[in-house]
This record gives structure tokens, C-alpha cells and sequence, in this order.
């Protein structure tokens, strides 16, 4: 037996990130004592500037939005509890396809072998038992959600450690759900094209694929908060539309998809620890 607390490690990409797929269970499991430590890969600096204004825009500086969004980031680190954050600090590389992909110094072209390195002082430091992150295709296909994932996965092979694994997803059930509530809480917009849609309705899983069904519902709020902490990028967070009440409907569970378990807990499980306490 040991002192040391249980500890979730989240490894997200950019600040709002750890709200949007993890809020919930950064939230329970600081709650329930757990040591929870979010690590945030990039610095923001391609999201909104002040005003609204969008990368190369005149008036959007990317040293400021960085600036910025470091101050919510750490607004939302206090709403949810988390108790250590840690920011690798990479240049935000931008959607795929932007200029910011290839710039020098970008998240995007940082050698993968470099970001696991750091990674890995990290994890020999935290020690985590449950390790969270995107999958392969950083869920939706962002550069640095991409990255990401690549920096973890290689940042576990460096060290002794052998914590649970889980991949952030979504029932394909939901997306349908989803969509819905776009369209009735956005006004004009359009259909998607057919390119659109089945690009769609390839993101998440198979409900009986998905291993993880944590129940988040007595943090909705905090979640809801901390989202909208990250008040410069609002008008890019559909889900601050909806209120509380309908969030906590829509977002009151998250999923995952477990890949790695030296504990063989049986699934579907309903607790990221299961097996371990």
C-alpha cells in the first residue's frame, strides 16, 4: 500500500479543451479526492482575439490571445478543482490546412520524440493511474488533438508506468441528438453537404464499442463554467447556447474508449478507476 493519492492525468491540446471532453470527470474525481492533473499541450494563440477578431485578421495578435486565454485556462482549472496544471506551451497550430500548421515552432511540427520526452518527466513525476487523451484521429481530425495523442501513447512507452488508458469518444447514437440541438439553437443554418455528413458520421464510436460510460450529471454546472470561462472563444462554444438545464441533459455523461487496463476491470465499466480502489 502506498500514500500516494490516486491521480488522473488529462492530456489535452488547447485551453478549453479539458472542458469541453473531460470537465465532467476532472470535476468528480477532484471531488471524490482524487489528485487531478491536466496537462495542456499548446498556448491558444489560434483562437479568437478580442472582439471576435480571427487569426490573420488585422488586430489579432497571437502573443496576446495566448496571453489571454492562459488566464481562463486557469479560471477553468479553479471551477473544476483540477489540482496541478502543467502547459507544454507549443505554438498553436491551427486547424488543418492553416499556415500555422507549418510554422515554425508549432505543435504540429515538434518532433513527436521531443513532446514525449517532456511528457514522460511529467508522468514520472505524477505518476497517474488513469492516463486520458484524444484517439488516433484526435476525434475530429485537429492537428493538434492529432499530436496530442501521438505525444502520450509515445510518452508511456518511455516510462515504467502502467496506468489505465482511455481515448475520448462519443456514442454515435448522440450525434444524431447532437445535431438537433444545433439546429435549434442556431439560427439559418444550413444542411450540412453530403461530404459533410458522412464525414459526421464517422466520428465516435459504436454505442456497444464504447467501453466508458461515466456519469457526470452532479457536475454539469461546473462544466458548463469552466467552458464558460474561456469567455474570448464563446462564440465558437455551441454548447454556452443551450443553458444549464439542457446541457446537463446532453452532457451529463462522457464516454471513453478503454485501451489499456492492467487491472482487466470488466466493461462497459462506469468509473475510470474501476479496479483500482
Amino acid at each position: 500500500m502506498t500514500d500516494r493519492p490516486l491521480t488522473l492525468m488529462a492530456v489535452h491540446a488547447h485551453p478549453d479543451d479539458e472542458a469541453t471532453g473531460t470537465g465532467g470527470v476532472l470535476a468528480r474525481y477532484a471531488a471524490e479526492g482524487i489528485r487531478t492533473v491536466l496537462v495542456t499541450c499548446t498556448d491558444g494563440g489560434c483562437g479568437d482575439g478580442p472582439g471576435g477578431v480571427k487569426p490573420g485578421e488585422p488586430g489579432h495578435d497571437p502573443v496576446a490571445v495566448a496571453r489571454m486565454r492562459r488566464d481562463e485556462l486557469e479560471a477553468s482549472c479553479e471551477v473544476l478543482k483540477i489540482s496541478d496544471l502543467e502547459m507544454l506551451d507549443y505554438a498553436d497550430s491551427g486547424m488543418a490546412g492553416w499556415p500555422g500548421n507549418d510554422a515554425p515552432g508549432s505543435f504540429w511540427r515538434t518532433p513527436v520524440e521531443e513532446g514525449a520526452a517532456r511528457l514522460a518527466e511529467l508522468m514520472r513525476h505524477y505518476r497517474p493511474d488513469v492516463v486520458v487523451t484524444y484517439d488516433e484521429n484526435g476525434f475530429y481530425g485537429h492537428p493538434d488533438h492529432i499530436q496530442a495523442h501521438r505525444i502520450t501513447m509515445a510518452a508511456l512507452k518511455l516510462t515504467d508506468l502502467t496506468p489505465k488508458v482511455y481515448w475520448t469518444t462519443v456514442p454515435r447514437s448522440q450525434m444524431a441528438r447532437f445535431g438537433e440541438v444545433m439546429r435549434e439553437f442556431t439560427d439559418d443554418m444550413p444542411e450540412p453537404d453530403p461530404a459533410e455528413a458522412a464525414a459526421l458520421a464517422e466520428i465516435g464510436l459504436p454505442d456497444d464499442e464504447i467501453t466508458t460510460w461515466v456519469d457526470t450529471t452532479p457536475y454539469s454546472d461546473q462544466k458548463y463554467d469552466a467552458l464558460a470561462a474561456h469567455a474570448s472563444q464563446g462564440e465558437n462554444i455551441f454548447f454556452l447556447r443551450m443553458g444549464k438545464e439542457r446541457f446537463a441533459e446532453l452532457m451529463g455523461t462522457e464516454t471513453f474508449l478503454r485501451v489499456q487496463d492492467p487491472t482487466d476491470a470488466p466493461t462497459p465499466e462506469t468509473d475510470l478507476f474501476a479496479g483500482l480502489r
